[in-house]
C-alpha cells in the first residue's frame, strides 16, 4: 500500500471509520447501477473511505458522480478525500471552472424560483404556491442545502388539497430526514402516511415498498432489529425497483431481511420464511449465499452457516446503512448458534467448537461472555478443556410454572367476583348519550360502561 493511502486510512481510522482490508466480492460498477439519486454518491464515498482495495476507484467514481449533479459541496468533499488518498491522480485537483459555473447557475436558479414563488403568493393560488414550494425544495435538495429544502417542503402543508399530494409531501420530507440521519422524524413523517395508501393507485402501490424500506431502516438504525425485520420480510417484490432505488436495491432488501431474520428469529420461524414467505423468497433468490446460510441454520449446520456469513463480512461492512450493525448482528447470530449447538448436550469438548470462534477471539472468550450475561447456563472446565452445561431441574421448572398458572387463575377469579359484586350492589356507572345544553357542555357519550374503582367484598 502506497504511503499516501496508508496515511489516509490512518486518518480514517482516527475518525472511527470502519476499515475493510479484505477484497470484497462486489463489483463497483455493477453495484452502483442498482441505485439512483443522491444515495449513489453516499454509497461510493462510504466504500472509498472504508475499503483499502477499492478506495481509489470508489473515490474517483464519487467525484464523477458529484460532477453529474449540482452539489458543489459534495464535489469538493470527494476531491479532498481523493487528494489525500491518491494525490497524483488527475481527478484529485479541483475543477475551478466547473465549481464557479455551477455555483453561479445554482444562485441564478435559486433567485428565479424564489421570485416565482413570490408571484404565486401574490396571486393567492394554492396549487401554484404548493408547486412553487415543491420545486424550490427539490432545487435546494439537489444543491445540498437540506435545511432550506426541508423548510420549503414543510411550507407545502397548508396548500395540500388531496391525499395524493399529502403522501407526496410526506415522502419528500422523509427523504430529507433520511439524508440528515434524523431517524425519529423519519418514523414520525412516515407513520402519518400509514393509512393513506390506495393499492389501486399505481403511485401509491409504488410508494408502499419505499415506506416499508425506510421505516425498516429507521428501526435498524435505532437497534430495534425485531421490528425492522418485519418490514423487510413483507415488501412486495412485484413493484419495480425504480420506486425505491434512491434508498435501497432488491439485493439490499434480501440482505437486511436475511441477516435480521437470522439474528431475531428461531429455527421454526426461519423455516417458514424459507418455505411460505412468498414475498421475501423472491428477494432471497437474488442472494443465494444468504439463503444457503439460513438453510444451514435451520438444518443445524451452524458452523457452515457462520462460515458463509464470515466470507461476506467485507461486503456487508461496505453497505452504507448496515456497516455499523454488522458486528452486533454477527455476534447475535453466533451466540444463537452456540446455544442451539449446546442445547442437546450436557458436556462438550471445546476443541469441537473452534468453528464458532471469530478471528482474533477464542471460543472460550465468547462462552465466558455469554455465561456472565446469563444467556448460557454452563461452566468452562479449563483442566479438561470442556464445557459442562448446568443441570436442569425439571421438577423445579414444573413447580414454578404451576405456581404462576395458579396465581393467574386466582387473579382472574378475584376480578370476576369483584365485577359480580359491583353489579349486585348496583354500583355500575353507565354512559349516557351526549346531550346539547344551552350555555353548557354535553354529558358523557355512549360507549362501554365505566366502572367505579370500588373494591366490594363478595
Amino acid at each position: 500500500m502506497a504511503d499516501p493511502l496508508l496515511a489516509y486510512f490512518h486518518k480514517m481510522e482516527a475518525e472511527r471509520q470502519i476499515i475493510v482490508k479484505e477484497l470484497p466480492k462486489l463489483d463497483i460498477d455493477l453495484y452502483i447501477q442498482n441505485y439512483k439519486g443522491r444515495t449513489r454518491f453516499e454509497r461510493l464515498l462510504h466504500i472509498g473511505r472504508s475499503s483499502v482495495p477499492l478506495c481509489v476507484d470508489a473515490l474517483k467514481a464519487a467525484v464523477a458522480e458529484a460532477k453529474k449533479g449540482r452539489d458543489v459541496g459534495r464535489y469538493q468533499h470527494a476531491v479532498e478525500h481523493l487528494r489525500l488518498a491518491a494525490p497524483s491522480d488527475p481527478d484529485a485537483v479541483f475543477d475551478q471552472t466547473w465549481i464557479k459555473q455551477t455555483s453561479k447557475t445554482n444562485t441564478e436558479e435559486t433567485r428565479r424560483l424564489e421570485n416565482e414563488l413570490k408571484m404565486y403568493k401574490n396571486n393567492l393560488i394554492k396549487e401554484s404556491i404548493r408547486m412553487g414550494n415543491e420545486e424550490l425544495g427539490k432545487h435546494f435538495e439537489s444543491i445540498g442545502d437540506l435545511r432550506q429544502a426541508l423548510e420549503a417542503f414543510q411550507r407545502m402543508s397548508p396548500d395540500l388539497t388531496t391525499t395524493k399530494q399529502f403522501v407526496e409531501a410526506g415522502k419528500l420530507r422523509s427523504k430529507i430526514y433520511l439524508q440528515m440521519r434524523d431517524w425519529i422524524n423519519v418514523s414520525t413523517s412516515l407513520n402519518k402516511l400509514g393509512d393513506c395508501f390506495d393499492d389501486g393507485e399505481e403511485d401509491d402501490k409504488g410508494f408502499r415498498p419505499y415506506y416499508m424500506i425506510v421505516t425498516g431502516l429507521s428501526f435498524l438504525e435505532t437497534d430495534k432489529y425485531g421490528e425492522a425485520v418485519q418490514y423487510f420480510l413483507n415488501i412486495d417484490p412485484s413493484v419495480a425497483p425504480q420506486y425505491y432505488a434512491d434508498v435501497a436495491s432488491p439485493n439490499d432488501i434480501a440482505t437486511y431481511g436475511g441477516l435480521l431474520a437470522l439474528a431475531t428469529m428461531n429455527r421454526a420461524s426461519l423455516q417458514k420464511v424459507l418455505e411460505t414467505s412468498v414475498h421475501f423468497r423472491s428477494f432471497l433468490v437474488l442472494e443465494p449465499h444468504l439463503r444457503k446460510a439460513i438453510s444451514h441454520f435451520v438444518n443445524g449446520r451452524y458452523s457452515a452457516c457462520l462460515q458463509i456469513l464470515e466470507s461476506y463480512r467485507p461486503d456487508y461492512l461496505l453497505d452504507f446503512y448496515l456497516h455499523k450493525h454488522v458486528a452486533k448482528i454477527y455476534d447475535t447470530i453466533r451466540h444463537k448458534c452456540l446455544l442451539y449447538y449446546l442445547q442437546p448436550f450436557s458436556r462438550v469438548d471445546l476443541r469441537s467448537m473452534d468453528a464458532f470462534g471469530t478471528p482474533g477471539s477464542s471460543i472460550e472468550t465468547d462462552l465466558a461472555g455469554m455465561i456472565r450475561k446469563g444467556a448460557l447456563q454452563a461452566r468452562i472446565n479449563k483442566i479438561d478443556n470442556v464445557v459442562t452445561m448446568a443441570p436442569v431441574n425439571a421438577r423445579l421448572q414444573l413447580q414454578t410454572k404451576t405456581l404462576e398458572t395458579v396465581k393467574s387463575y386466582e387473579k382472574d377469579a378475584l376480578d370476576r367476583i369483584r365485577r359480580m359484586s359491583i353489579l349486585a350492589a348496583e354500583l355500575e356507572v353507565k354512559g349516557q348519550r351526549k346531550q346539547q345544553a344551552v350555555g353548557g357542555g354535553g354529558q358523557a357519550a355512549d360507549g362501554d360502561p365505566v366502572y367505579a374503582d370500588i373494591v366490594a367484598s363478595a
